[in-house]
């Protein structure tokens, strides 16, 4: 799927042609999506407790991954994305005849790829003992002196 999280696309086809959102979700394994704004339905929720009330909820709901084209955050042109590789990593850009060739992924999300810095090694706690054998230590202490 060439869509990902926050991205903003445009609906191509269907009743909300034309209308832009940011995607709030996807899900891969349906090629679904679901956009800001579109695709708006009604979902009758029930009283679960004794002090809430029954209501009806109007939200967004899933549309096909193939129905939106993303646009481009340079141009602001809806386009095909296409992959290149720069800096050693894989990275969606607005390409073909008429694309700008600019990267669609922000700067954070390509910050994200990278590997994280070493996390230091935290000092190991000290060993614990007993109340009675640490008296009686430090009795042995005093005694010796």
């Amino acid at each position: 799927m060439n869509v990902k999280l926050n991205d903003n696309v445009l609906v191509i086809t269907g009743k909300y042609k034309g209308k832009q959102g940011k995607v709030l979700k996807c899900d891969p394994k349906t090629h679904r999506v679901i956009v800001e704004g579109v695709n708006m339905v009604f979902k009758h929720e029930k009283a679960r407790k004794a002090n809430e009330t029954s209501k009806i909820v109007n939200e967004e709901s899933y549309i096909d991954v193939s129905n939106v084209m993303v646009v481009c955050p340079a141009c602001n042109k809806p386009t095909r994305v296409y992959h290149a590789v720069i800096d050693g990593k894989k990275v969606r850009i607005h390409g073909g005849k008429d694309g700008c060739g600019k990267p669609l992924d922000t700067a954070a999300n390509l910050k994200k790829g990278k590997k994280a810095a070493p996390v230091q090694e935290e000092e190991a706690p000290k060993k614990r003992t007993r109340k009675r054998s640490q008296k009686a230590a430090e009795t042995q202490e005093e005694n010796k002196d």
